[in-house]
């Protein structure tokens, strides 16, 4: 079982049955989703041997596994976790929008508020694993199709009205932005306004336009992400730390900046409060990191609807990334894994 690690032991060790306690609450929390939705494919082969024609390794297929990718993955944990997302998107009217669409009804997500648009193509990243007979598969390359073609303008804007149409039934509003131009900052910008007022969490994770997603509860970008809103190299510690973070929020009009940092654990920037580091949770034995920023926030803004205080709801967050990470593939986690490392946690020291 996995469990903090040893930074961690004592922050998860003191708060474990209060962590606990807030998974439970995740049960049937709508969280409103704003997403670019892609469809994740991982092709599994067992190398045979160098080709004679170039100087390249032969493969023999194996199988396909097919999961929901991008903003969908963030919508697929959510439902995993107990939440209920409320997905608004857009897929194309091809083979990879129809698979997408019923690996999310499979999930039990309801998807009345994904649009099928004919001039688009659905988003796909194709992962080729590869591996000699009982060995483990590592990827070998990504084939990327569907990212030519951009949102038009007209299914954003409908889809941002959609969105504001469903914001009263719920709980929380999570902005996924994975620069496919569904999820625009300016056709955005009247929704979060609106779920501010209604004090309505709201959380953002935005591949490149970051800096553009303001007003929001909350951020996660990644150490990348957040050097580049910046515009200068994250400090480790002091005032520079403090200054950085302030930054951060001030730029983004952000309550809350939780930077994920890979191996390093997570930081969390708070109104009035000093940087608070999150030691990483879990082993070295990283398996696929694939996904594990959706999964960050899918925790994140569940805790944040649920009653969690903004560091509860990032020691959440890391507790179910670093669980995710041992799985392969575009992979999500149930209350009871997380709950079951929680636990252990308890009886954890530093």
């Amino acid at each position: 079982m996995s469990g903090p690690g040893r930074g961690a032991a004592g922050l998860y060790h003191d708060r474990a049955s209060r962590l606990c306690e807030l998974v439970s609450a995740f049960d049937g929390v709508p969280v409103l989703v704003l997403a670019d939705l892609c469809l994740d494919e991982f092709l599994y082969a067992e190398i045979s041997r160098v080709s004679r024609e170039a100087p390249v390794l032969i493969v023999e297929h194996r199988r396909l596994e097919a999961m929901p990718g991008g903003g969908a993955n963030a919508v697929h944990n959510i439902r995993t976790l107990g939440g209920r997302p409320v997905p608004v998107g857009v897929v194309g009217d091809d083979e990879a929008g129809r698979r997408l669409l019923a690996l999310l009804r499979e999930a039990g997500v309801a998807t009345d508020g994904i649009r099928v648009e004919e001039r688009y193509a659905t988003p796909v990243k194709t992962r080729v694993l590869a591996a000699l007979p009982h060995s483990r598969p590592q990827q070998v390359v990504r084939i990327d199709k569907g990212a030519i073609h951009s949102v038009e303008a007209a299914a954003a804007r409908a889809g941002a009205e959609r969105a504001m149409e469903l914001l009263p039934g719920a709980s929380a509003l999570l902005l996924s932005d994975y620069s496919y131009d569904f999820v625009r900052p300016d056709l955005a910008s009247p929704l979060v306004d609106a779920a501010r007022q209604r004090r309505i969490p709201v959380t953002s994770d935005s591949r490149k336009r970051g800096r553009e997603f303001t007003g929001v509860t909350a951020a996660t970008p990644n150490l990348e992400e957040a050097e580049e809103i910046l515009g200068w190299p994250l400090a480790e510690e002091g005032a520079r730390l403090r200054e950085a973070g302030e930054r951060l929020r001030t730029t983004l009009r952000a309550d809350n900046i939780l930077i994920t940092r890979g191996g390093k654990g997570m930081l969390l920037f708070e109104a009035g409060r000093p940087p608070a580091e999150v030691p990483v949770f879990g082993t070295d034995e990283v398996a696929d990191v694939t996904g594990a920023g959706d999964t960050v926030i899918a925790a994140f803004t569940l805790a944040l609807a649920s009653g969690a205080s903004p560091l509860e709801a990032a020691l959440l967050a890391n507790a179910a990334a670093g669980l995710v990470v041992m799985k392969r593939g575009t992979a999500t986690i149930t209350p009871r894994e997380l709950t079951s490392a929680l636990r252990s946690a308890s009886s954890a020291r530093e």
